[in-house]
């Protein structure tokens, strides 16, 4: 898909509504309504709003305010989830006037703007988007109309925002800022805040909104220069109209930028994924994930679960396979510096970004629609970006369906020549031989040419050589209900699975696999459920195996047995559950690995 055509595609973003205080995406069915209702017009500006958007695919996200110097202990306790709502009653439930009167004891001394911005660059991240103001209701500004701000409230008296905004325009990157429209916990009359004023006055929404959200909106919109993203979210029941105001105020006094898809009711100009969620399946339209460097998007003090080079390295390509764009958050600590191990993943990355910046910038979503079982896949018009996070150990890599030909295959940073690879093609495979020794010891990538634009069959082929993982997601689905399913380990800390369960007698999920060693293969199911289940696995036309195994409440891989497929080609496999406790019983994936 060329990148004009992305553009006229940003209308999709994503309809949310509030459970609890924590955004959760509405139904597909709900989603098509809200999108029933509105048709957005193509205007001029569309691909110049989208252009820094869709060529960079990479950006730093930034949470840090007045929660970040509580960090998650309050009072001698510790509390485990996401700092940002240390306020909550979910959390740690301070009052609203115990936790204003800490923004005496803020003072980030050591917050460097340009360290933060030269960060973003060496991290190969083209936009950086900072929290305003979260739901605390505390603006991370100079805000004229509102004094809980960093320079009225505290005694740091700067503005940290236009010291940003200062050290994005010197390293190149553009500028967006998070703010939190609906939930205000702070001012009267805001989302989960205060019902009344100081003096007793009972408000509503109406009086939030008009004294604090549209003018600071105003503020962030027209005291920065030019900004490239407004990122609203959690919009829960905010009316229409305000946010259909909001949107305008954005478009109006900064043309170019583009507003995330938490504004609500559709109306922003693309599509935000849940938080921390990687998709498994190509997604249409401008859209983004958002996700985080640990677990908490704010600095909590226990917190150092933080993610490898090779753990960013694999999201943001996975994202940019699938299409879209990754925003990668980090959460300073209170006195403004951020965590040294954040820092030493964010280079290490950005420095093979640096080796291959064709993989990430400026491209294509995979052809296949879907991560390959060594690694997987972005592309620029007649050129695949192949990226290894899984070598095989007879140092092969096997694409299933490409029907284009092949012009060259080399390893990139490879010797010149150990870098021309031997390719050869099967039965509608393709093998691409690698050398006994890469140089690249992150994340190797191996570049194809091809004579046109890729012609690929993007079903599922069972590698020879690799165990390959098929999800539940991708399976069509008789007598068994299919549906996405959303958890938190902690609090904020999102899981996202899409299972197969509420079995029927009967029921069955199936996969049409493309096989090209005939053999054995080893298959195993991961589930979840109560108590012993017997799960059964069929090819169509050939054999049948079943076996019994015990369950638990979270997702754990299980054998089901040997299965043989007895030529190469397609074949239709089918997994039923067939004993015990049918309606709890949770397919996750199917795997197979080859034996004999």
């Amino acid at each position: 898909m060329d990148m004009m055509r992305r553009s006229t595609l940003a209308r999709i973003a994503s309809a949310v509504l509030v459970i609890g205080g924590i955004m959760q995406p509405t139904s597909a069915r709900e989603m098509d309504k809200m999108w029933g209702e509105q048709v957005m017009k193509l205007k001029a500006t569309d691909a110049e709003r989208g252009q820094l958007f869709e060529e960079g695919n990479y950006a730093m996200f930034i949470h840090w305010g007045l929660y970040s110097h509580i960090g998650n202990l309050y009072k001698g306790k510790s509390y485990y989830g996401i700092g940002e709502w240390i306020m909550n009653r979910n959390m740690a439930g301070i009052p609203v006037d115990e936790y204003k009167a800490l923004a005496k004891e803020f003072n980030p001394t050591d917050f460097d703007a340009d360290a933060i911005a030269k960060l973003a660059k060496d991290a190969g991240m083209k936009y950086i988007v900072i929290t305003s103001k979260h739901h605390d209701g505390f603006a991370m500004y100079h805000s004229k109309v509102n004094e809980f701000n960093i320079v009225d409230a505290t005694p740091f008296d700067r503005d940290p925002m236009k010291e940003l905004a200062h050290a994005c325009k010197k390293h190149g990157l553009g500028l967006g800022f998070y703010y939190s429209h609906n939930q205000d916990w702070t001012f009267p009359g805001g989302g989960n805040g205060p019902k009344q004023t100081a003096d007793g006055t009972k408000v509503d929404f109406k009086y939030y909104y008009e004294n604090k959200c549209r003018p600071q909106v105003e503020e962030i919109t027209t005291q920065y220069g030019p900004i490239a993203i407004v990122w609203f979210d959690t919009p829960g029941r905010i009316p229409r109209e305000y946010v259909e105001e909001l949107v305008d105020i954005v478009h109006k006094n900064q043309p170019n930028a583009l507003v995330s898809g938490r504004a609500g009711y559709g109306l922003g100009d693309y599509q935000t994924l849940g938080d921390m969620e990687v998709p498994n399946a190509n997604v249409e339209g401008i859209w983004e994930t958002v996700d985080t460097t640990n677990d908490s998007w704010a600095y909590a003090w226990y917190d150092n679960y933080w993610k490898t080079p090779e753990d960013v390295l694999h999201r943001l390509v996975a994202c940019v396979g699938r299409g879209g764009t990754y925003m990668l958050n980090i959460g300073p600590k209170g006195d403004g510096t951020v965590p040294e191990l954040a820092v030493r993943t964010l280079r290490k990355a950005g420095q093979w970004i640096k080796r291959y910046p064709q993989v990430v910038y400026g491209t294509d979503a995979s052809p296949w629609q879907h991560a390959l079982p060594w690694g997987d896949v972005t592309m620029r018009d007649t050129t695949l970006s192949l990226c290894v996070f899984n070598t095989p150990l007879e140092g092969a890599l096997y694409l299933p369906g490409l029907k284009t030909e092949i012009k060259s295959a080399r390893l990139l940073g490879q010797r010149r020549r150990q870098a021309k690879l031997k390719v050869q093609r099967r039965d509608g495979w393709t093998k691409i031989q690698l050398p006994a020794r890469i140089s690249e010891k992150l994340v190797p990538v191996v570049q194809v040419e091809l004579e046109s634009r890729p012609d690929v069959d993007p079903g599922w082929g069972i590698d020879p050589s690799l165990e390959t993982t098929i999800l539940a997601q991708f399976a069509t689905v008789t007598g068994a209900k299919q549906e996405t399913r959303r958890w938190m380990e902690k609090f904020g800390e999102w899981k996202h699975v899409v299972r197969v369960w509420q079995w029927e007698q009967g029921g069955k999920a199936s996969w049409e696999v493309n096989v090209l060693q005939p053999g054995y293969y080893n298959v195993d199911l991961t589930y979840n459920g109560k108590g012993r289940i017997v799960w059964g696995v069929d090819v169509e036309g050939g054999q049948h195996i079943q076996n019994q195994q015990n369950s638990s409440h979270n997702y754990q891989r299980f054998p089901i047995g040997w299965i043989n497929f007895p030529g190469p080609g397609k074949y239709t496999v089918s997994v039923s559950c067939l004993e015990g406790d049918l309606a709890e019983a949770s397919l996750k994936a199917i795997h197979f690995t080859f034996v004999d």
